[in-house]
């Protein structure tokens, strides 16, 4: 566990743990006191042993909070020295970037498409309300139909995401999507483990009716569900070669893959849209980016193409959407000008340094293995 979130932890469990009491708790029955003192004394009733019992638990709950305040202090001084040691370079100082009604605007509508994505509606028709701002309609009901058919799949109820992919067909096929193929496995599966005693007949008759269209891309995995019924029941399953079929994962699975097509056919991110700001500004992008610019000033050069980094921002793997290809000889990314070239044995560089590395005759020695081929039987590699 990193260090701030140790501290954090500590900060939260100082809530109703520590040394002394929570100060509310102390202050109420400090104010109860003083209440029942208070009466007291406009009954007649007070005496000096009144006062001074008052005032006993006047300094008794005074050094509670302080211990308490000490312990909040502590844990935030600590908190404060970790996270200086965890984020040793400062962050980046920007001009106001949201300045312009464009810009602004901006912002707040990827604000509200956040809120519909993460399924905070009442949130969100407050924030459109108050930000003045105007989303479709036809799209706030695709969103709230999105989060209901994933209620649905958390519960174990595949029917509306089973009428979606039905629907939506043609889009799943046109992306090679297995959306459609893995929830009809997975009612499948759930039919086939749920009866006590082992009845394997309503699954057989379910698999018979529906993952006949898959067979022909889905052959292997098909039989494998045909053939898994020979290791019933569940327990005989999960010692046997089909052990990965029992596996809750093939069910959990189910949320993440549905929300990527259903937002892609949207044609959005499978991802919240700040929670991408977050996860590569946050992560590291942003400083890496102020280093560099602080580099180039120093060096009083400027980046040699416009719409490309010169340093190499850390991504996480979800946020890799496509690879690029990097010559490991010049260190130069590939173009659709310099584009990868593979060799007879396998290992991949750039055109330019394909060709700077030939010899009379046009053969080519591999930089990495003793191999020489010709430089006309190397292919071009897509990525």
């Amino acid at each position: 566990m990193d260090a701030p979130l140790k501290e954090t932890t500590k900060l939260e469990k100082l809530s109703g743990k520590g040394k002394s009491y929570p100060n509310h708790e102390s202050i109420d029955s400090l104010l109860s006191a003083l209440h029942e003192a208070k009466a007291q004394v406009l009954s007649g009733n007070a005496s000096e042993q009144t006062f001074d019992q008052l005032l006993r638990l006047f300094e008794a709950k005074k050094k509670e909070m302080e211990d308490r305040q000490k312990e909040l202090y502590a844990c935030l001084s600590r908190l404060g020295k970790a996270l200086d040691k965890k984020f040793s370079s400062p962050m980046p100082v920007y001009s106001n970037l949201f300045t312009s009604p464009d810009s602004v605007a901006a912002l707040e509508r990827t604000i509200s498409l956040h809120l519909l994505r993460t399924g905070h509606f009442e949130i969100a028709e407050a924030f459109l309300r108050e930000a003045s701002i105007q989303i479709p309609a036809e799209l706030c009901s695709q969103f709230m139909e999105l989060h209901r058919i994933l209620k649905a799949i958390q519960i174990q109820d595949l029917g509306p995401a089973l009428a979606w992919a039905n629907k939506n067909r043609h889009f799943l096929q046109s992306r090679s999507s297995p959306l459609e193929f893995y929830l009809h496995r997975s009612q499948y599966l759930r039919l086939l483990l749920s009866s006590y005693p082992p009845d394997p007949l309503p699954a057989i008759s379910y698999a018979n009716a529906t993952l006949r269209p898959f067979f022909d891309e889905h052959g292997l995995e098909c039989k494998r569900l045909m053939a898994c019924v020979a290791f019933l029941p569940i327990m005989k399953l999960q010692n046997s070669p089909y052990a990965d079929l029992a596996s809750p994962s093939l069910h959990s699975e189910l949320e993440p893959l549905f929300t990527k097509e259903y937002c892609a056919s949207l044609g959005m991110s499978r991802q919240e849209p700040l929670r991408i700001v977050g996860d590569i500004g946050g992560g590291g992008a942003l400083a890496r980016i102020e280093k560099g610019r602080k580099v180039m000033r120093e060096r009083k050069s400027e980046w040699s193409q416009t719409d490309e980094l010169p340093i190499e921002v850390p991504l996480p793997p979800e946020n890799r959407y496509h690879s690029i290809f990097a010559c490991p000889v010049s260190k130069e990314q590939a173009t659709e000008q310099n584009p990868p070239m593979m060799m007879t044995c396998g290992h991949v560089i750039n055109r330019d340094s394909l060709q700077k590395l030939s010899k009379n005759g046009g053969r080519v020695k591999c930089p990495y293995c003793p191999t020489e081929s010709q430089i006309g039987s190397a292919l071009r590699v897509y990525f």
